[in-house]
């Protein structure tokens, strides 16, 4: 199954099928969701009087406000992010960097893509991360590390 959001009508089947001591198995199965989609709606939204569906689709409204938004890639985010690549920051620096100071949520999963997609139509912006972008080598432990 697809993850889709739980409705305002869905929590109010699961409060009322809840009440009737149903298996979480039997909930998810009556209002057609899976059994860990029913699991983590009781798990985040039980509160010290059980679970209340309005109380429920309050917090998760209030979880969806509060989420971060990833950004797009901007032209002006490019030049940005360049900039600090060509001063041999690192993608996972950057990506921190944006959104401790200009609270912009951008993963380094998404600077290491354009990263190889520069690399790919002939550009040079690899060669400024710190292994040019050659996976990690560590050392062979038979070996002293000193020429021996």
């Amino acid at each position: 199954m697809s993850y889709k959001q739980l409705t305002y009508e869905q929590r109010c089947q699961i409060y009322v099928l809840k009440k009737s001591d149903m298996s979480q198995q039997d909930i998810a199965d009556t209002i057609g969701v899976s059994q860990p989609t029913i699991s983590r709606e009781l798990r985040r939204n039980t509160g010290e009087r059980g679970y209340r569906y309005k109380q429920a689709q309050k917090k998760s409204e209030d979880r969806r406000m509060q989420a971060v938004k990833a950004i797009k890639m901007t032209p002006e985010m490019i030049k940005l992010i360049e900039s600090k690549l060509r001063l041999k920051w690192s993608p996972e620096q950057i990506s921190g960097w944006l959104l401790e100071e200009r609270e912009e949520l951008l993963s380094h999963e998404t600077i290491y893509l354009h990263i190889w997609a520069d690399k790919a139509s002939g550009g040079d912006l690899f060669n400024y991360l710190r292994r040019k972008g050659k996976a990690y080598q560590p050392r062979s432990k038979g070996q002293a590390g000193r020429g021996h």
